[in-house]
């Protein structure tokens, strides 16, 4: 019985936030070599001090709680990603600041939440203005945070019934499935460990054979590496300034496209929890299927308009022009919708071969719907989406046949109170967005960048900042206050709601 209830070592005892505190010291030692390579010493020492300190207060923390038993189980593990996203990028911004040091030390604070929850708000405009190990390591810890989300979808909220799994599973929101003794928090850090085995290789290779294929279609060997990152953790930071500055053209953008599929369903990289979600074949699989037709349908929907528009001053000798506006189309709708925030370089093209300027609003609705469920992406998520799809479906069905008999949810493996918590998702997600923008808004920021700052953060599409607007935000000039409150909003739009309000219900603890 002791082995069963400590089945994964000392190490394994450890709250979720030190482990994590521990993995990212230790890589920081990555841009400490790359900058070595590069003869930057200065911002090496930054990076190789900041990792020795880090590793060293690991340690004597973790030798001083090695025997401790954990009380909570995996309710607990979820109060530790909320730390890791609140408390560690303070010390991630130790290196970037010591390193850039032309700038406040909440900036860089600022920026290590925008790349940890994979928001990727830049708010440093000017790419030129960081050396390449700084825009290496912006981009790897965007990568982390996007391989600590897939590993926290398994392990940590499957079980809770949270992050979308509330939709289809029968166990209430907020409370794991088994029971509060220690054999069942002995299970925790197994889903844990089990969880990091089976997903961590499959997000390392993937994000390698992009990195290599970026390479192959002649794209800068950091760009390509930061922007394969960033791509499968859908944070669009870039060395670059985006896609604009690539030198891979529409072959390295191909590449990004086909790999922004994985943020559409978990079963497009894995099927450890398909007795969770309900579904086990992609082909069936109704947020790949509901993102399919957004990625495809709405570019179409696009182009006719620009072409009917087109008709009246062009000719058909722009059949090229219009291929490209097409094509423009569809990688932002998908970059959009997987809240990577990549634009096409042919997206400007479509706007212009039309005449009509493409409403950055169309962008902004994208990123709300986000991707699907135990992914890197934001947003409400696919699967809420089709859940309320349903819903209404079956309320016109019931104007019509009142005394029919439901069987659109019960087909769809949705549950029965499926459709109403998403709807409650939904409503806490424009509440917050009421607030944040409210609250901008009181501090000076205008009603237009309020609601798409409220909406970047939330969503965790930080390019939106910068393409949706009219004139690009300058996050820079906010004030301190300000980014407080946009950190704020990443870290729940991260996390989501009912995630934050499971942790202070004190029922669930007591039932935990």
């Amino acid at each position: 019985m002791r082995a069963e209830q400590n089945p994964t070592g000392p190490l394994w005892r450890l709250p979720l936030s030190l482990l994590m505190w521990g993995v990212f010291s230790a890589s920081m030692f990555v841009p400490a070599a790359y900058a070595v390579v590069r003869n930057n010493h200065p911002a090496s020492q930054s990076f190789f001090y900041s990792g020795l300190l880090g590793m060293i207060c690991v340690i004597l923390i973790g030798l001083a709680l090695g025997d401790r038993k954990p009380r909570f189980g995996t309710l607990g593990q979820l109060l530790s990603l909320l730390f890791a996203f609140a408390i560690l990028p303070v010390f991630l911004a130790i290196p970037l600041h010591d390193a850039l040091q032309t700038t406040s030390f909440l900036n860089a604070y600022f920026d290590m939440v925008s790349a940890i929850t994979t928001t990727g708000a830049d708010l440093f405009a000017d790419p030129e203005r960081l050396s390449p190990p700084l825009h290496l390591w912006r981009a790897q810890v965007g990568w982390m945070g996007g391989l600590l989300m897939w590993i926290a979808a398994s392990a940590i909220l499957a079980p809770l019934s949270l992050g979308g799994f509330e939709v289809t599973t029968r166990g209430e929101p907020g409370r794991a499935a088994s029971g509060p003794s220690m054999i069942a928090r002995a299970d925790s850090r197994k889903r844990l460990l089990r969880s990091t085995v089976i997903l961590a290789p499959i997000y390392i290779g993937l994000t390698l054979t992009l990195w290599v294929l970026l390479l192959m279609s002649g794209e800068r060997s950091l760009t390509a590496l930061c922007h394969a990152m960033s791509v499968m953790a859908t944070s669009g930071i870039s060395p670059v300034g985006g896609i604009e500055g690539s030198t891979s053209g529409i072959a390295g953008e191909a590449l990004l496209f086909l790999f922004m599929f994985f943020a559409l369903s978990r079963l497009t990289f894995s099927n450890d929890t398909t007795n969770t979600t309900g579904f086990r074949r992609l082909e069936t699989d109704p947020e790949f299927r509901i993102g399919l037709l957004l990625v495809f349908g709405l570019p179409t929907l696009l182009f006719l308009r620009h072409w009917l528009a087109s008709l009246e001053v062009t000719e058909g000798e722009n059949f090229m022009l219009a291929l490209r506006a097409f094509w423009g189309s569809m990688f932002t709708v998908i970059s959009f919708l997987t809240t990577t925030g990549f634009e096409s370089a042919d997206w400007q093209e479509a706007r212009q071969w039309s005449g009509l300027g493409t409403p950055g609003l169309i962008l902004l609705g994208l990123s709300v719907i986000g991707g699907g469920v135990a992914t890197t992406a934001g947003g409400v998520k696919l699967l809420r989406v089709y859940a309320l799809y349903l819903n209404g479906l079956r309320e016109m069905e019931k104007l019509v046949h009142p005394s029919s008999v439901d069987t659109v949810h019960r087909a769809a493996r949705i549950q029965k109170n499926g459709a109403f918590i998403a709807w409650v998702f939904f409503m806490l997600f424009a509440m917050s967005l009421a607030v944040i923008s409210l609250a901008l808004a009181a501090l000076g920021v205008s009603f237009e960048h309020a609601i798409v700052l409220s909406i970047a953060t939330l969503s965790t599409t930080g390019p939106l900042i910068e393409f949706a607007p009219e004139t690009p935000i300058k996050l820079a000039e906010l004030g301190d206050v300000a980014k407080v409150i946009l950190c704020a909003a990443m870290m729940l739009g991260r996390l989501e709601t009912l995630a934050i309000i499971a942790l202070f219900a004190p029922g669930m603890w007591r039932n935990n």
